[in-house]
């Protein structure tokens, strides 16, 4: 026989999907293969719909619908939200940037000290507007000093930046010292980015509103398309015209500058910042981005798996901290999971080539 017979129908040696559940299984499996979330969709679903069913059966043991538990959640995941937008559509460009959780500090120490002692102090409505655009502004002058460095003398960036890194992380301890910062704005600051809006947290409306903003930028704009080009095969994007340097230094400087604004929206939130309290975020960042579908080689990912990868690293931490599970958990269930989502990114791109 010239053909196979399967579930479905037949045609000319190729099946199409059938009905039932073997079609929503091959439909299934063609989205995943076609959208990097497509697995992390699937998973974060999964999950949520397993900890909704906890929540009702054990409502005392296992607080995850609490809305105190659902608010400090939202709340939290803002600010590495935010960072990774950046971190991920530079890591699509196919460059890394391991100093954004030195910026998230030291650019959020400024912003304050500027805020407080300058421009008529913290009781000028509008100092708070011109710290945090200042903060801002050096958030973006250094994703473009690591651009420059990383492609003016052909650096690895992930070496570029480690460099950065811990120049920033010294900067903010000779800067201001080892001690936190109080930041107690006025409105209308205060409520634009630490309070709510229609019950939400405006951090996290600043994230979701963010994330809408990348993702057309991403996926229906012309610098996202280069993006795309120069991470995933950059001499080609050279043959058709596109400056990779020029591309590359953009998608630097929107990773400093998003840096810098989720140590802002912390900040707000909690009226204090910590020399110190962005250690460690750039490597969750890379995290959630490599968990939501973004390809560590670049030219591979979207701006849904970003939020999605960002919102299953907070479900898993919530999970851990209801359960009472020891603090090294959290490590551990996402390192496993970042091994498993790059096994899978690399299974489904090699089928997308066959």
């Amino acid at each position: 026989m010239d053909t196979l017979k399967f579930a479905g129908k037949v045609t000319a040696g190729r099946s199409t999907p059938s009905s039932g559940w073997d079609g929503v299984i091959q439909r299934l499996r063609a989205a995943v293969r076609k959208r990097p979330a497509g697995g992390i969709a699937v998973l974060f679903v999964l999950l949520q719909l397993t900890c909704i069913a906890g929540g009702l059966i054990f409502p005392e043991q296992f607080r995850y619908l609490n809305p105190a538990n659902i608010r400090v959640t939202v709340m939290s995941v803002a600010p590495l939200g935010i960072m990774s937008l950046g971190v991920g559509m530079l890591m699509i460009a196919g460059e890394f940037d391991l100093s954004v959780g030195a910026l998230y500090s030291f650019c959020a120490v400024f912003a304050a000290t500027i805020a407080n002692n300058h421009f008529g102090g913290i009781e000028n409505p509008l100092s708070p507007f011109i710290g945090a655009g200042l903060g801002i502004g050096i958030g973006i002058a250094a994703g473009l000093v690591n651009g420059a460095v990383t492609i003016g003398f052909g650096i690895p960036s992930f070496i570029t930046t480690l460099g950065t890194m811990l120049l920033w992380n010294g900067g903010v301890l000779l800067y201001n010292g080892a001690s936190a910062v109080d930041f107690l704005p006025k409105a209308p600051f205060a409520p634009m980015f630490g309070g709510q809006f229609w019950l939400m947290d405006s951090g996290f409306l600043w994230f979701l509103g963010l994330a809408v903003v990348c993702s057309f930028v991403l996926h229906h704009h012309k610098l996202g398309n280069h993006f795309y080009a120069v991470g995933g095969n950059q001499q080609a994007a050279i043959a058709i015209g596109i400056n990779p340097a020029k591309v590359k230094l953009i998608a630097f400087a929107i990773t400093g500058g998003l840096a810098a604004f989720s140590g802002i929206v912390a900040m707000t939130r909690v009226s204090s910042v910590q020399p110190g309290g962005g250690v460690g975020m750039e490597l969750r960042s890379i995290a959630a981005c490599v968990i939501g579908g973004v390809a560590l080689m670049g030219g591979r990912g979207s701006i849904v798996g970003v939020v999605l990868g960002t919102a299953l690293v907070f479900t898993i931490n919530d999970v851990l901290l209801l359960l009472r599970a020891p603090g090294f958990y959290f490590d551990m269930f996402v390192g496993a999971l970042i091994v498993v989502a790059v096994i899978l990114n690399h299974s489904i791109r090699r089928r997308s080539w066959t």
